[in-house]
């Protein structure tokens, strides 16, 4: 049984079962962009001595995100900004009892937030109940495009919803540069108390270089950083992001990539007597319902290829038969075909 809170799969535990080393994982489990950006910076010139100043870094950031420096705060990753926030949006409620809605299935993160800081729970299931009422005042998370499923929603009616209930929003778009679609940024100077997640490196391909950022009003930035440490990203980290950004080739050669990856699995998927449902999906990667075969059954024949997936029975709303199959090379998905087609 999978622990409530457990993420994808450990790559280094898996290439010890297997007896192999790191690079022969296929790990179909992680998110992450495989296509990588090209960067031209010699680390070894970094100046490492003194504290690291983030001027040109945000200068950077909020120039991509379309957003003044001033509303935006950075972090080191996505998790770190969401273990920021949810106290924070506690505190300013001075004590009283506050809902914590939740558009499940979601990050499992924020389900571990909610609960260390004392929420009230509210689980709203997307799936089947997405007209539900939220209480007054909650605070509503809602991740777009989602997670494990990646759909993505039309937030504008959604916005005026939670907006009419008095409610502070946090929308997480991680994954949204894997879209055509557009951030919901637009909506920050009409909703005062919306916030929105953004991930710095899914989309780059860099999930060890931690830095994920929070967009929101100016009074709600400055309120947020009282809170914040001063130096709370390497002086690598800010580099390397900086260096990612001005890849101008990057967005052209991921879609192209990714929807040849998406192509191809989906192909795949479609034919296999293992698949029940496919799920629509905007982001990288697919979740699937499985058939007369459970995620756990499915990961031990696949073993032996040397390819790991995501079991997404601990997500709310989904049970032993779910799987996440993230987009990689095709080469890589080739593995698949024995097994699913067996």
């Amino acid at each position: 049984m999978m622990q409530t809170f457990q993420h994808g799969g450990d790559i280094t535990a898996f290439a010890k079962i297997c007896g192999c080393s790191l690079d022969e994982v296929i790990d179909l489990s992680s998110n992450i962009n495989f296509v990588k950006p090209h960067i031209d910076v010699d680390f070894n010139t970094i100046n490492i001595a003194p504290y690291p100043n983030y001027d040109s870094l945000y200068e950077s950031i909020a120039d991509y995100y379309g957003v003044a420096e001033d509303q935006m705060e950075l972090f080191n990753g996505g998790s770190s900004a969401i273990f920021s926030l949810f106290p924070h949006i506690k505190g300013n409620h001075k004590g009283l009892p506050l809902r914590c809605a939740i558009y499940a299935p979601a990050y499992l993160e924020y389900k571990k937030a909610a609960n260390r800081v004392g929420y009230e729970l509210h689980i709203i299931d997307r799936f089947n109940a997405m007209d539900e009422e939220v209480a007054q005042g909650s605070f509503v998370v809602f991740v777009n495009p989602s997670t494990p499923d990646g759909a993505f929603y039309d937030i504008r009616p959604l916005l005026e919803k939670w907006h009419s209930r008095n409610c502070t929003v946090l929308i997480d778009e991680s994954f949204i540069e894997f879209t055509p679609h557009t951030s919901a940024t637009g909506y920050l100077a009409q909703y005062p108390n919306l916030f929105i997640l953004k991930s710095l490196t899914k989309y780059w391909g860099a999930a060890g270089i931690r830095m994920g950022a929070l967009l929101s009003s100016v009074q709600n930035i400055a309120a947020l950083r009282q809170r914040e440490p001063l130096w709370k990203l390497s002086a690598f980290d800010a580099v390397y992001i900086q260096a990612v950004l001005q890849d101008e080739s990057f967005a052209k050669r991921s879609e192209i990539a990714n929807q040849e990856s998406r192509d191809y699995l989906l192909e795949l998927l479609q034919k296999s007597p293992l698949i029940k449902r496919i799920y629509p999906s905007e982001a990288n990667f697919i979740l699937v319902e499985l058939y007369g075969i459970t995620a756990e059954e499915l990961q031990e024949r696949l073993t032996p290829y040397r390819v790991m997936v995501r079991n997404c029975e601990n997500f709310d709303g989904l049970n032993k038969y779910h799987v996440r199959i993230a987009l990689k090379e095709v080469e890589k998905l080739q593995r698949l075909k024995e097994v699913f087609h067996a």
